[in-house]
């Protein structure tokens, strides 16, 4: 069982967004018995509220729901519970590093690594370009995919 955890300021746009595609992608794969995807906040400032509605609507227009997902915080047991913690940016990186306070295992990682970039995904609270970020999402979980599933059948 692989364990996920997305990370962004308030979870309820990227990190929701990048757990909804993620699990999505499992699903159309097959593989939904060998994962468990969840996604928090490095603030403390969203908690409780729901996914972000033009978060939801780009998600919806791809066929994807986000039920009844609410901001939860990244904690500092959460490093022990998940195998990664993949952060949407660079500022992302730092706040979990200040949660955590070390990462001897190697387990916190930028999403768009896992496409062959060193970019972050812009925050669409303030570029309020969702499908863009949805796009980036999508191709850094694709690559998250595979990374995790090559080998296998």
């Amino acid at each position: 069982m692989t364990k996920l955890c997305f990370v962004c300021h308030g979870n309820i746009c990227r990190s929701p967004m990048a757990e909804f595609v993620m699990k999505d992608l499992v699903k159309k794969a097959g593989l939904e018995d060998e994962f468990v995807i969840a996604s928090s906040a490095v603030s403390a400032e969203e908690l409780g509220n729901h996914v972000y509605l033009p978060a939801k609507k780009v998600l919806k227009e791809h066929g994807i729901s986000v039920g009844d997902k609410h901001a939860e915080l990244l904690t500092r047991r959460d490093y022990d519970l998940y195998d990664l913690l993949i952060a949407m940016d660079t500022s992302n990186l730092r706040n979990i590093d200040r949660i955590i306070r070390s990462d001897p295992e190697g387990k916190v990682h930028l999403l768009m690594s896992y496409a062959g970039k060193s970019a972050s995904v812009a925050d669409p609270w303030y570029t309020g370009d969702f499908e863009t970020a949805y796009n980036d999402i999508r191709e850094g979980c694709e690559g998250l995919l595979r990374s995790l599933t090559q080998g296998r059948k």
